[in-house]
């Protein structure tokens, strides 16, 4: 008797999975034991409807990503944070991702953003698997409906990583590749366009917010898609296709999709202080998330990116790239001459949002003050394990828990949600759409207020209360305060690296140097000198789409086309 299961991937496209045993007595027949068999998931209900919930959840195929538990869609919370790949931070240690800032990444090499190609379609084939198996499994015609709903948001969320990040994609549809087919059949290599592409998701984000429930519970647990999340996904999806660089789109169909979110009358802005939003999965706030427990946790934040004065690794540490794009409190750039910036007090009055985000010297952490001054600086080269010292002079304090320890944190940290999705984002997706297709304060028609209401109801954040933006001001004017919002709302949250690309300013900021800051202290005076951070930091015009990793390339027998420039 021979029970044969094999596992192939091939442009990224896991085939199947099975485990190849031959032998000739039943009693080496062993059923394996540390795996699901496939029968199980095709008859067994309950086995099925957590193989369905699991895909939330992917394979780790790079090293250290994963650290605790599987990766989710994105990157979320790794050592080296996405952030690290803009403007927003570097990673201290390198690992992998200072050839992507230094615009050194090639189809042989993505160093730390490797992995998205073969993720996302192994998980896409899963999602298309579980579908025909609920096709034939014995379950109530409504619960079927809302799981065929759930695969199909979980394909758009995987087809949204591939999208963003190579621009138009192989649609599998439902098609479940399977050894007896032709793998050099050229249908499995050719790649939409983005218009096609979008459109495809977008629609499959329509069947899934008509099925899913608006609310989760006890029968749809936290952290299962809900119709929410996919409007959401919707929105995101629908803004970056009217962008610049997509093109693909309307800055029209961008209102409508925000304003499908806005319009369940569901979400809201957090009330208890930004820096608190990123700690609870109890928000109003939030409308899609990856929740965490002990024994499935992530990267313990707080040693990964602390200072090294308090035993931490630096990790993702902020650049002055970000810190000078702070507003002072009163609304005003600190180039603004009128803004009350003091250059030898730069941290003073600025953006509540910039000491949520940011350790600076002199910032209160834990049982002191952040010190990054030289000499004798506790945070600084002069301080404890000096291998982990800032090369920035800024260290990361978004996502930090103070509850969590920071020193031989293991098991006891690393629980904070990656909010994927909240009400936030979509608030500035429909202000930078209704300011692009009607202007700052025209209330478009189906629609409950202007660009400037969205934006101002982000500023007004109780802790946050940045002034509002006045009446009058011009479409150019609201752009630039839109992408200031987004800058500073959303930094280390994976957006930076989308959105210069889709504004196609990626060729201004991406080749800026990666700024950090020097602080000598002398009595009680400080001094502040810029410094370069990491050298060589560039951008070419090909870098708005990462490169399709030359094995896939291989594999498609060169049927598979590459992107432009690789």
């Amino acid at each position: 008797m021979n029970n044969k299961s094999i596992y192939i991937t091939l442009l990224g496209l896991s085939l199947i999975s099975v485990n190849i045993v031959g032998c000739k007595k039943e009693f080496l027949n062993v059923e394996p034991t540390d795996r699901i068999s496939t029968a199980a998931i095709e008859t067994d209900t309950a086995v099925f409807e957590a193989y369905v919930t699991n895909r939330y959840i992917a394979s780790r195929l790079q090293d250290k990503e994963g650290d605790g538990s599987s990766p989710g869609f994105g990157r979320g919370f790794e050592y080296s944070m996405w952030s690290s790949f803009t403007d927003e931070s570097i990673y201290n240690n390198d690992d992998a991702t200072w050839l992507i800032q230094r615009g050194q990444l090639a189809p042989e090499n993505l160093g730390s953003a490797g992995v998205y190609w073969g993720r996302s379609y192994k998980s896409i084939r899963e999602c298309n698997y579980a579908l025909e198996v609920l096709g034939k499994i014995s379950m109530s015609a409504a619960h079927k409906k809302q799981l065929v709903a759930e695969l199909k948001f979980i394909k758009a969320f995987r087809y949204q990583d591939l999208i963003r990040n190579y621009g138009g994609v192989v649609l599998m549809g439902d098609k479940v590749t399977n050894l007896t087919d032709n793998l050099q059949d050229p249908a499995l290599f050719q790649r939409a366009s983005i218009k096609e592409s979008i459109d495809y998701v977008a629609a499959q984000l329509d069947q899934a917010a008509a099925d899913l429930p608006l609310d989760n519970s006890s029968s749809w647990l936290v952290g299962r898609a809900t119709k929410g999340a996919a409007l959401a996904l919707k929105s995101r999806l629908l803004l970056y296709a009217a962008s610049p660089l997509y093109n693909a789109g309307t800055w029209q169909a961008a209102v409508t999709a925000a304003q499908a979110v806005i319009s369940l009358n569901k979400y809201g802005i957090y009330t208890g202080g930004y820096g608190n939003l990123f700690l609870t999965d109890q928000s109003n706030e939030i409308i899609f998330a990856r929740l965490f427990t002990k024994n499935a946790n992530h990267t313990h934040l707080e040693i990964a990116n602390g200072p090294n004065g308090y035993g931490g690794w630096a990790g993702n540490t902020p650049l002055q790239n970000l810190v000078d794009d702070y507003e002072m409190a009163n609304g005003k750039a600190i180039a603004d001459p009128t803004s009350g910036y003091d250059a030898n007090n730069p941290y003073k009055d600025r953006d509540p949002r910039f000491a949520a985000t940011i350790l600076y010297n002199g910032a209160a952490y834990r049982e002191r003050n952040v010190e990054t001054f030289i000499p004798g600086g506790k945070d600084s080269k002069d301080g404890n394990d000096n291998w982990n010292t800032t090369k920035t002079g800024y260290y990361l304090k978004k996502f930090m828990n103070d509850a969590y320890p920071l020193q031989n944190p293991w098991g006891n940290a690393g629980f904070q949600p990656w909010i994927y999705f909240r009400y936030a984002e979509i608030l500035l997706n429909y202000a930078e759409a209704a300011n692009e297709a009607y202007g700052p304060d025209a209330v478009p028609s189906g629609s409950t207020m202007s660009a400037r209401q969205a934006i101002n109801m982000v500023r007004a954040r109780p802790g946050v209360n940045m002034p509002a933006l006045a009446v009058g001001l011009t479409q150019t004017q609201m752009r630039d305060a839109v992408r200031y919002e987004r800058r500073v709302e959303l930094a280390f949250e994976e957006h930076r690296f989308y959105d210069v690309r889709r504004w196609k300013i990626a060729d201004v900021t991406e080749n800026k140097p990666a700024a950090g800051m020097i602080i000598t202290k002398t009595g009680t005076t400080f001094t502040y000198t810029p410094k370069i951070a990491l050298d060589g930091r560039k951008f070419e015009t090909k870098h708005y789409w990462l490169p399709i990793p030359r094995a896939e390339i291989l594999a498609s027998g060169g049927k598979l086309q590459q992107n432009p420039g690789y």
